[in-house]
C-alpha cells in the first residue's frame, strides 16, 4: 500500500470507533487500574511505537484517580520466521522489576505473541505480579493460549486497523480515531 495523507486514509476507511468512545473506554480502564494498585506504585511499561497515545491518556487518567505509577517504556517485536519467534529488542525498559509489579500497556491484543514475550521476560526479571492494559482486542481465533488482556478498552473486528497508535507502515498512527480499509 502507497503511504496515504491522514485525510486520504479517513476517506477510504470506516470508522470503527470514535474519539468519545476510546476516551470512555480509558477512564473505565484507569479506573480498575486504580481501584486495583490503590496504595501501590506500579510500573507502568508501555511498548512502544503503538502504545504512546493510549499510554499518555491513561497516564494522566491514573493521576487524576491519585494513582501514581513508575513510568518506563521498551521497544520490541516478536518475529515467527527467521528468527524462530524470539523476542527481538529496540530498547529495553531501565526500570528495576525485580520485586515489583508490572502493568504492560499496549495498543492492542491480536495475537499475543510480543505480550506474552515481554510478559514472560518480565517475570523473568523478577517482577511478581505482569498484568496487560491494551486499549484494544481483536475478535478472532488466533490468539495465544493464556494470553489476556486484564484491562481492555474495546472490541473490534478481525479486519487491519489504524488510527490512536495503530499504523500503517508506521503512518497514521495520530488519527484521534480507530479505522479501518473499507472492505
Amino acid at each position: 500500500m502507497s503511504k496515504l495523507t491522514l485525510e486520504q486514509a479517513v476517506a477510504q476507511a470506516d470508522l470503527l470507533v470514535d474519539r468519545p468512545t476510546i476516551d470512555k473506554a480509558i477512564a473505565g480502564i484507569a479506573d480498575a487500574i486504580a481501584r486495583d494498585y490503590k496504595g501501590e506504585v506500579p510500573v507502568f511499561l508501555s511498548i512502544m511505537n503503538g502504545a504512546l497515545p493510549f499510554a499518555g491518556q491513561l497516564a494522566l487518567e491514573l493521576g487524576a484517580r491519585g494513582q501514581d505509577a513508575q513510568f518506563d517504556y521498551m521497544q520490541a517485536s516478536r518475529y515467527h520466521g527467521e528468527t524462530g519467534g524470539e523476542l527481538v529488542w529496540k530498547h529495553r525498559p531501565v526500570s528495576a522489576l525485580f520485586g515489583r509489579r508490572v502493568i504492560l500497556v499496549d495498543d492492542i491484543l491480536d495475537e499475543g505473541f510480543t505480550l506474552q514475550g515481554v510478559r514472560d521476560w518480565c517475570m523473568e526479571q523478577g517482577a511478581t505480579d505482569v498484568r496487560i492494559a491494551v486499549l484494544t482486542v481483536k475478535q478472532h481465533d488466533r490468539c495465544l493460549a493464556g494470553v489476556k488482556a486484564d484491562y481492555a478498552g474495546v472490541n473490534l473486528p478481525d479486519r487491519f486497523v489504524f488510527g490512536f497508535g495503530m499504523d500503517v507502515d508506521e503512518s497514521l498512527r495520530s488519527l484521534p480515531a480507530i479505522y479501518a480499509m473499507k472492505q
